[in-house]
């Protein structure tokens, strides 16, 4: 049996990446801070047939965050693939542009986006390349690659995350583990700007899937419509 864990899962990308891989015969661990509403997406998915678990955990505690992987890997037999995503939830209250910036804006994201991700990754890695396979993705929005002033403190935290990523893509090249950096370049679901594009969770999630089972050798893919 084959299984992913969920980073960031929510009842949108989260939920939609849980149903593709749990379709194709994935166990699913969903982490995030919310017990009350993993709970409902277990449910959910259980109706429909996929095993899936909660392991509670704020990626900004990194011990807790750590314990839920590895809880995860105990409760499936190890973990197969690792899906992070702060994608949809800013982890400051304060969105700032590049002029107005202090260092203590970008570093609370920092923590959330990039410091998350690298405690994640310490936590399932060493196992993936005992086995020599394995998949990391890591979710951005596409202000990683063309920023917005708006969330200025936000879009350098996520380039710093897909600048991590694309280089552990090359670190990890014939190793039998893939990373790669997905960025998404439209609103999830319902517009977040009037007039900016929107596309359901489920038509961005085959991009997860097909990261993983074709395209192997890419380290980034840009979803937009």
């Amino acid at each position: 049996m084959t299984s992913i864990a969920i980073v960031g899962a929510g009842p949108q990308l989260g939920l939609a990446i849980a149903r593709t891989f749990g379709s194709r015969g994935f166990d699913v661990a969903l982490i995030s801070r919310n017990r009350e509403k993993l709970g409902k997406l277990v449910d959910q998915l259980g109706a429909e047939g996929i095993t899936a678990a909660a392991f509670p955990a704020d990626v900004l505690d990194r011990d807790a965050l750590t314990r839920a992987l590895k809880d995860a890997a105990d409760r499936f037999g190890g973990i197969d693939v690792l899906e992070y995503s702060p994608v949809g939830t800013f982890g400051s209250t304060v969105l700032t542009t590049p002029a107005e910036l202090e260092p203590s804006h970008v570093q609370h994201e920092m923590e959330f986006q990039l410091y998350g991700a690298i405690t994640a990754t310490r936590a399932v890695l060493p196992a993936m390349r005992e086995a020599g396979a394995g998949t990391l993705l890591f979710t951005t929005g596409a202000g990683s690659i063309d920023p917005v002033p708006q969330v200025g403190n936000v879009n350098a935290a996520a380039a710093a995350l897909r600048n991590w990523v694309i280089n552990l893509h090359k670190e990890l090249d014939g190793t039998g583990v893939q990373a790669a950096h997905v960025g998404i370049d439209v609103s999830i679901g319902t517009p977040a700007v009037p007039g900016f594009p929107a596309a359901r969770p489920e038509e961005i999630s085959p991009v997860y899937w097909d990261l993983h089972a074709t395209h192997r050798e890419e380290a980034e893919r840009v979803f937009s419509l």
